[in-house]
């Protein structure tokens, strides 16, 4: 009896710690790429795209542009991400965004290869600078019907060519040349930060929550282990 009680406060608690895992969302999935994608190099990426042969890996180097803009700081820039977003309870909804960017590579030490812009998404992993204000102080963006009291924030997020990236992503032959981009069931990852920082910056105000997975799915495994090793000793002994 005590076996299989064991079995199922185990199980239970796997079943606890992957509904916790799919409740983190997509940050949560970006997070594990990260740290599980084998890094390459530039050469190397560039010689998977060319012989066809798929497979999801890493590059790292710096950010290289023919045609960067500067934006207002004077920073020269490849891609720029903004997206105004208005409280809901207690989430931020976006209602506005806009994408700005020009072709770029990540460059190693004597090659490059180029990056898929139009397929970054969730994998964008920088520091975002965000202001906040209320409705009324963009009466003509806010959507209709928005209480001039709502609070509403602008995030912005950029890559430039003073950056240094990691890249994740499919090398893949294009008639441009080979690119990084999505594929394989995952998406294209971009960060200018190192990956345990990234890491850090997807689970922020979430460390509560990780550790209690974590907690989860390590003792419900351990539980269920000790159960059945109970079971068949039982049935030997």
């Amino acid at each position: 009896m005590i076996p299989l009680l064991l079995v199922l406060v185990g199980t239970a608690a796997l079943v606890a710690g992957w509904w916790l895992l799919r409740g983190l969302g997509p940050k949560a999935r970006i997070g594990r790429i990260l740290a599980a994608t084998h890094v390459v190099e530039v050469g190397r990426a560039i010689q998977l795209a060319e012989a066809g042969e798929p497979r999801y890996v890493g590059v790292g180097g710096r950010l290289d542009a023919d045609e960067p803009w500067e934006d207002e700081s004077g920073r020269p820039l490849v891609f720029r991400r903004s997206s105004l977003e208005r409280r809901e309870g207690s989430a931020w909804v976006a209602f506005e965004e806009d994408r700005r960017s020009a072709p770029f590579q990540v460059s190693g030490a004597l090659e490059h290869i180029g990056v898929d812009a139009d397929a970054i998404d969730d994998g964008l992993v920088v520091v975002t600078r965000e202001s906040e204000g209320t409705a009324a102080d963009v009466p003509d963006r806010a959507p209709a019907g928005t209480p001039p009291t709502t609070p509403i924030r602008l995030r912005v997020e950029f890559l430039s060519t003073i950056d240094h990236a990691l890249v994740l992503g499919v090398p893949t032959a294009t008639p441009g040349g080979p690119v990084m981009t999505a594929g394989l069931g995952r998406p294209l990852i971009v960060t200018t930060l190192e990956p345990a920082e990234a890491m850090r910056l997807l689970a922020e105000g979430r460390q509560t929550t990780t550790r209690a997975i974590t907690g989860l799915l390590l003792g419900g495994g351990l539980v269920v282990m000790v159960g059945l090793g109970w079971a068949v000793a039982d049935a030997f002994l």
